[in-house]
């Protein structure tokens, strides 16, 4: 078939190449060539004193056989482990109130949905100022001034080795219990109300329709969130260095705030690009896991 003037329809239809370019050119310069130099980087000797040029497997092996890595591991498993179930748990909480409360029309659900989203939108350098005063061991300390008006003694909230960590945990809960609280509330909203109808009509208790209709309802927002907060959270070093800088010792150096402290303190370029495709390594993994888990209706 023949358009108007004679030129055919195909050639009337755009090409789609020149649209894709734009974009080709943006995601290769700032997402692909970074990644590929990352890797390059992994399998060199390279710092941003000296740079030989030279390939060779040593700093990979050397990086990833350090003793302290070991412990930096095992740091970051807990702090990112507390960090996730509470955010999750709390998040889940928060949301299932504020959702109750509006279906009663109560008063200051609002309040508490906007309350939780301050401490989102809070930098994680400000943040750990904030808990690093709250924290803070001196008379003026927030948290020990008000155990010292009950009558108790004071904490060594970010001296003790054993309490540090906690700590840590309980900054990073405080500013990223929201997003989950926004992720379940989302998914809450979206449930049909049938189904709470026809589970009252069967006599079920709320903490039967707790178990047998809500949380069934949120399993695929509950791992798509713990997927988003465990990458979060696994990337997180800005509040740490900010309340702990990740002492006392090594107690809460985490993997990111190790790599950080590689590149931008050790000024070793090789050393950090292996720590960050160890990161990346995590997560992909710790991805997966939680993808096996999605129903087949969310996969697809």
């Amino acid at each position: 078939m023949t358009a108007l003037g004679g030129r055919s329809a195909v050639n009337e239809t755009p090409r789609v190449a020149p649209w894709l370019l734009p974009l080709i050119l943006v995601l290769g310069i700032f997402y692909l060539y970074p990644v590929f130099d990352v890797f390059r980087l992994a399998f060199m000797r390279a710092t941003l004193l000296d740079n030989d040029g030279s390939y060779t497997l040593s700093t990979l092996i050397n990086t990833l056989s350090r003793p302290e890595l070991g412990q930096i591991l095992w740091v970051t498993v807990v702090f990112t482990g507390a960090s996730v179930i509470a955010q999750q748990a709390l998040g889940l909480v928060i949301a299932l109130v504020v959702v109750r409360g509006e279906d009663r029309k109560l008063f200051g659900t609002t309040i508490v949905r906007t309350t939780a989203l301050i401490a989102w939108v809070v930098p994680g350098i400000a943040g750990g100022i904030i808990w690093k005063m709250l924290f803070n061991e001196a008379p003026f300390g927030g948290l020990n001034s008000i155990l010292r008006m009950l009558g108790g003694s004071p904490v060594q909230w970010l001296s003790d080795p054993h309490i540090v960590m906690w700590s840590v945990v309980l900054s990073n809960v405080w500013r990223g219990t929201a997003f989950s609280m926004v992720v379940m509330y989302a998914a809450l909203k979206a449930i049909d109300p049938v189904l709470y109808e026809a589970a009252a009509v069967d006599g079920a208790t709320a903490r039967q329709r707790l178990f047998y209709v809500t949380l069934p309802q949120l399993r695929s927002a509950i791992l798509v969130n713990m997927i988003l907060i465990t990458i979060q959270t696994l990337n997180t070093f800005d509040a740490i260095i900010s309340l702990t800088g990740g002492g006392p010792g090594r107690s809460t150096e985490v993997l990111s705030l190790y790599t950080f402290n590689a590149v931008f303190r050790n000024y070793d370029l090789s050393v950090g690009a292996v720590l960050s495709i160890l990161m990346l390594v995590i997560s992909l993994g710790l991805a997966i896991v939680y993808a096996l888990f999605l129903p087949k209706e969310a996969k697809s």
